[in-house]
């Protein structure tokens, strides 16, 4: 298990607002000299940003990188309020908050190339958005463009029961998605989960979104982009990520399938645990 020597790191928490006014909060993990780069790590839905410390230090302290996590609007450090009352939605995370944080990264860590990390959700919507100023490099982790029908039996059963049955009874009751009760995950806004449901329910994805708010994909940089699928994720299959390559980034994106030993799936790339995969997700 990798374990950092913290005396090589300096963190601290860093505030930034949205340009529709959300206030969102961040961690800012920088190494012990001039970092070569800075990476802004956009999270996976509903995951907070603080289970993707432990690898923001070992990129600080072992590969010389800055790096800022944070919270999506109305998630833990970026709560706002009762979740009820949130109008988050998707399109929110997806885009505009992903934006003000690497906008927030390049303020704090002037004259430095930028990188994106996303994890599923966080390198999904990067082509929907249209300021890439400054980003040297994109790095995707579990990313992909999903129908129910993609995933593979049992984890189907769970997926239809999240869609069609506990998931939008639970959210019309409460208000909100009350993940943590379900043992869905985190709580979610109810917006956001009303869009994830209608991208992951429509053989389209989220085209009957796409307009002013959600601009249609058009990958059209120079900025070296590499999706990494893993063998064992069935929340994201590898023909998944490899739609998001062609839909997303127009075939402009390389595609690394890693075929795991362990258990790793779609949401445990960034712990502890496998922190041996951490270096080859860097590679390329």
């Amino acid at each position: 298990m990798f374990d950092t020597d913290r005396t090589q790191v300096s963190e601290r928490s860093i505030v930034f607002k949205t340009p529709d006014g959300a206030e969102l909060v961040g961690r800012l993990f920088l190494p012990s000299h001039a970092p070569f780069a800075a990476v802004v790590l956009n999270g996976a839905t509903g995951v907070p940003q603080s289970y993707y410390a432990h690898f923001a230090r070992w990129l600080a302290a072992e590969r010389g990188l800055a790096c800022l996590t944070f919270d999506y609007r109305d998630v833990e450090r970026s709560w706002s309020g009762p979740l009820r009352q949130s109008t988050a939605d998707m399109t929110d995370w997806g885009t505009t908050d992903q934006l003000s944080a690497r906008q927030a990264l390049a303020r704090a860590v002037p004259d430095t190339p930028l990188w994106v990390i996303g994890h599923s959700l966080g390198a999904m919507t990067l082509p929907n958005q249209r300021n890439f100023e400054g980003v040297a490099r994109v790095i995707g982790v579990a990313s992909g463009i999903v129908h129910h029908s993609d995933h593979p039996w049992p984890y189907r059963a769970i997926a239809l029961l999240f869609w069609f049955g506990a998931g939008p009874v639970a959210t019309a009751v409460t208000g909100y998605l009350p993940g943590k009760r379900l043992r869905f995950g985190e709580n979610l806004p109810a917006g956001v989960y009303w869009q994830w449901r209608r991208w992951c329910t429509s053989r389209t994805f989220y085209d009957t979104d796409l307009g002013a708010r959600l601009p249609e994909p058009a990958w059209d940089h120079e900025i070296p982009v590499r999706l990494i699928g893993f063998s064992d994720d069935d929340l994201i299959p590898p023909h998944c990520v490899h739609r998001l390559a062609e839909r997303g980034y127009g075939g402009k994106a390389n595609v690394t399938v890693i075929a795991t030993d362990g258990p790793v799936g779609h949401l445990s790339a960034f712990a502890r645990r496998n922190a041996a995969l951490w270096p080859q997700l860097l590679e390329g």
